[in-house]
Order: C-alpha cells, then sequence, then structure tokens
C-alpha cells in the first residue's frame, strides 16, 4: 500500500485515482478550484469531466498543495501541459529528496521546447521524474476497460516501481528506459490528430485517415530519432499505439478540435466547443520550432500549424500535402535486392 498524490483533478487524474483506489492504495487528488474540491468530497464522482466514474472511499480531496504533496511515496503530476511549470515549481517546496513525481499530461513547452519531464527537473530538483502514457483515455480506464500503457523512467527500480502500483487485470503497465521518446510521440500525436480531425469534418474517408496516422508517425519518429530516442518507442505503445486512439477515438479532444476546425469553426471556437485543453494547439508551435532545429521535414504538422496560426483554409492544406513532390516512401530501401528476409 503506497499513499499517493495526483495533482490535478482533471478526467485524467480523477481516472488514475479510480485505478490507484481500486489497488487499495489511499489516494490525496488536489486542485486548484475550490468548488471543485467541494463538488468531489461531496459527490465522489467527477460529474462534468468523469461522469459515472465512482471514487471510493479511500479517495481524498483537497486545494492544500502541501497536503497532497508532502510525504507521499508517488506523485502523479496531471495537470495539462501548459500548466506543468508553475504547479512543478509550487510543489518544489514540499518535495523530499527522491521523490518519485510520474508526469501523465502530454507536451512540449513552446518557448523552451522542453520536454515535461526536463521541466520537472529544472524546477523540482530534488525530483525522480518519470512518466507514464500510452493509448488510454480516461472515460476507459475510469470504467474499467482493459488499457495498456508504458511507465518510463531513468532506472528500472522506478519504472518497476511505478508498474507495481498501476497495474492489475485491466490495467497493464509496461516500462521503458527510453523516455525522450515516450514524451515526444505523446506530445506529437496530439498535433497529427488535428489534422486527422480536420479531414473527418471535410467529410474525408478512411483511406485519408490511414494516410495522416502512417505519414504522421513518419514524421514523429524522424524527429525522435534524430533527438536521441529510439525507433522501437514509436512502433510501440506510446508511439503507433497512442497516435491511433487519439486520430480515431470519439473520446480524443484534439480529434473532435480538429473536426470543428474541418467544418468552419476557427481554433478559438473549436476550442471553446470542446470545454477542456486542446493540447496539440499549444504543442503544434513546438513541434515545428523542433522540425526546424533539427533539420526534419514534418510537412503535416507545418500544414497544422498554418491552419491555426495563418488562418489557412483546411481544405487547401490538405490539397497542398497530396500534391507535394513525388517521392519513394522509403528512400532507404533499395531497388534490385530481395526484402523481407525476416526469419520471424
Amino acid at each position: 500500500m503506497a499513499d499517493t498524490g495526483i495533482i490535478g483533478a482533471g478526467s485524467w487524474g480523477c481516472a488514475l485515482a479510480a485505478v490507484l483506489e481500486r489497488n487499495g492504495h489511499p489516494v490525496t487528488v488536489w486542485s486548484i478550484v475550490e468548488a471543485e474540491v467541494s463538488m468531489l468530497q461531496k459527490e465522489h464522482e467527477h460529474k462534468d469531466k468523469l461522469p459515472g466514474v465512482a471514487l471510493g472511499e479511500r479517495v481524498s480531496f483537497t486545494s492544500d498543495l502541501k497536503e497532497a504533496v508532502e510525504g507521499k511515496e508517488l506523485l502523479v503530476l496531471a495537470v495539462p501541459s501548459v500548466y506543468t511549470r508553475s504547479t512543478a515549481r509550487q510543489m518544489a517546496p514540499f518535495l523530499k529528496q527522491g521523490q518519485i513525481v510520474v508526469c501523465v499530461a502530454k507536451g512540449i513547452e513552446e518557448n523552451s521546447l522542453m520536454t515535461l519531464t526536463e521541466i520537472i527537473e529544472q524546477e523540482i530538483p530534488a525530483a525522480d521524474a518519470a512518466v507514464m502514457c500510452g493509448p488510454s483515455h480516461a472515460e476507459e480506464v475510469g470504467r474499467g476497460l482493459p488499457t495498456t500503457v508504458v511507465a518510463g523512467a531513468k532506472t528500472r527500480q522506478t519504472a518497476e516501481y511505478i508498474q507495481g502500483l498501476f497495474m492489475n487485470e485491466v490495467f497493464r503497465v509496461y516500462t521503458s528506459p527510453d523516455v525522450l521518446g515516450m514524451e515526444l510521440g505523446g506530445a506529437l500525436k496530439n498535433v497529427i490528430a488535428l489534422a486527422a480531425g480536420m479531414a473527418d469534418g471535410l467529410g474525408f474517408g478512411d483511406n485519408t485517415k490511414a494516410a495522416l496516422i502512417t505519414r504522421g508517425m513518419a514524421e514523429i519518429r524522424r524527429l525522435a530519432v534524430k533527438m536521441g530516442a529510439g525507433a522501437e518507442t514509436m512502433n510501440g505503445l506510446t508511439g503507433i499505439g497512442d497516435l491511433i486512439v487519439t486520430c480515431a477515438s470519439r473520446h480524443s479532444r484534439n480529434r473532435k478540435a480538429g473536426m470543428l476546425m474541418g467544418q468552419g469553426y476557427t481554433m478559438q471556437q473549436a476550442m471553446d466547443e470542446v470545454k477542456m485543453v486542446v493540447e496539440g494547439v499549444y504543442s503544434a508551435k513546438a513541434a515545428i520550432a523542433l522540425s526546424k532545429k533539427y533539420g526534419v521535414s514534418m510537412p503535416i504538422i507545418e500544414q497544422v500549424n498554418r491552419v491555426l496560426f495563418e488562418d489557412k483554409p483546411v481544405k487547401e492544406a490538405v490539397t497542398e500535402l497530396m500534391l507535394r513532390d513525388k517521392k519513394a516512401e522509403y528512400a532507404a530501401l533499395e531497388w534490385g535486392r530481395e526484402h523481407g528476409n525476416d526469419p520471424d
């Protein structure tokens, strides 16, 4: 049994509180919003963000950050990515050396181009920063539907500790040392999901969606590998797995925002309609800045930026993608020799 603090009472924070509580761990959930804390204390259910998911008696709620952080064996940082730095800074005075902080948000800071665990390490030098992500919509995790994620950390010991706390018969947790690859996959897939939603909003079909997912993954992989991440991570749950679910699911706020823009909404109108933080909008500028910094071609992400921030018509952006210069799918494959000799 591990005393755990969850910083952030949104849908994902509450869903993970439900997982930990079912596993027998006492959980303290923090929110900066007093009214939200009062509602959760009374209802033990987030009626707005995660309706129908009961949070048991081992889950308590507070607006006192010190109470949620101090002395906890594990901390889960579940605020939206744009609030990661400010929240981590407020948490810092209450952490002890080596206290594990698992970031479960997805994003890249626009100005610094830092990943979220890098921000945590900068703001909380005492923290053992880790990450947990994968194809995992809060609505399904909260209901106990089978889900698989990955816990990433600098040491095997930390990753396996996180794995042990969260894993049960419906929530499977793998481990990985590739924290950078996991974070890049988790952040950049949100931008591709905006493009997939735009295609849906325009009324395009499954062929278009499949192409966006596949070529979007190629863009993410090129950048991640150039930055030092493992190509294997991009082929796994936190790469292609997370990309598929975010591009295809009705629960995806990024896909929904993109779909509204495809139907003629402005970026701000789409975000207002979704009523939750659309992480892809905040990661899009960082993604294109990274592509320029590392000299990596990312045409889908480039067109998404033009739609978001230059008022480019969605249909025009899609047309430009389709009419790009002719090229091979994989330039590294050579003509005139055998392929596909893998004995497996």
